[in-house]
């Protein structure tokens, strides 16, 4: 494809999309990002781009200011920053993910639009390889209960591309993906191991205090020290590098099969 047609100045409004354009190997176009960007992608964090804010508190005065050819965002949107956008007639890619299908039909989206198609669909099959690789492992392995959260106040469950990635290493997810929830509720289904991902927390969940403020003492998963967080980026994050957080949960319910990767911190005590 000729490249005067496709994008050449990018403003990424989500980690996810900024982590799929250097996958792409098109960092070089990426001209604006948030600082979040820089938690899950560290090569934007040279200070050759603009900050700008994310997807839900967008502002439009910011991300024409970069001139971009394309918009990337993710939801939830900020609607009148996206009206404007499409206004000054830039090219808006709006994704909503849920699954890890819509994940590898997100990764299709940008390498087409950005006229690398191809690279695209070998970024998507490395994933999907990893990803049944780790399944493969765990295949005859013992499936434990497992409880993930991405936020603690309330309770809200991981989203259901977590949940796959659950079952692929070796485990059951317990809840209803992406709904909030009781700590009753969870602990009525006595999960065997318990995942903290809140979002924007990175690795800070503090696991004493959640066990304890929940009265979750006498859970199997915490009288077995079950209980871990893993880095917000690795899982709240739709882009390969949800790998590392399929790795930390592998290692998390499985960990005679597995080594201990980064991201993941285990309850010592209460």
């Amino acid at each position: 494809m000729n490249a005067n047609y496709t994008p050449q100045r990018v403003v990424s409004l989500q980690p996810s999309a900024t982590v799929t354009l250097r996958d792409l190997g098109l960092l070089d176009r990426l001209v604006a990002c948030t600082k979040y960007c820089a938690d899950v992608c560290p090569e934007v964090a040279d200070g050759s781009r603009l900050i700008v804010s994310d997807s839900w508190t967008a502002q439009t005065e910011q991300i024409l200011a970069a001139r971009p050819d394309l918009v990337l965002a993710s939801v939830p949107y900020q609607l009148e920053a996206v009206a404007a956008i499409l206004k000054a007639g830039v090219r808006f890619l709006g994704l909503a993910p849920r699954r890890l299908a819509d994940i590898y039909t997100d990764m299709a989206a940008i390498a087409g639009v950005m006229g690398v198609w191809e690279d695209g669909q070998s970024v998507i099959a490395t994933m999907q390889s990893a990803i049944e690789a780790v399944r493969e492992r765990t295949d005859a392995a013992s499936k434990p209960k497992v409880f993930c959260e991405e936020w603690g106040k309330p309770i809200i469950a991981s989203q259901p591309w977590v949940a796959e990635l659950v079952e692929a290493a070796g485990g059951e997810f317990i809840g209803e993906p992406g709904k909030t929830s009781t700590a009753e509720e969870i602990a009525s289904a006595q999960p065997d191991v318990i995942v903290a991902a809140w979002c924007g927390a990175g690795d800070r969940v503090p696991l004493e205090k959640m066990v304890e403020q929940r009265g979750w003492e006498n859970l199997p998963a915490v009288r077995q020290w079950r209980v871990f967080c893993i880095n917000d980026e690795l899982l709240n994050t739709p882009a390969s590098n949800l790998l590392g957080g399929l790795r930390a949960l592998a290692r998390a319910l499985h960990p005679e099969l597995f080594p201990r990767p980064a991201g993941i911190r285990q309850l010592h005590r209460l």
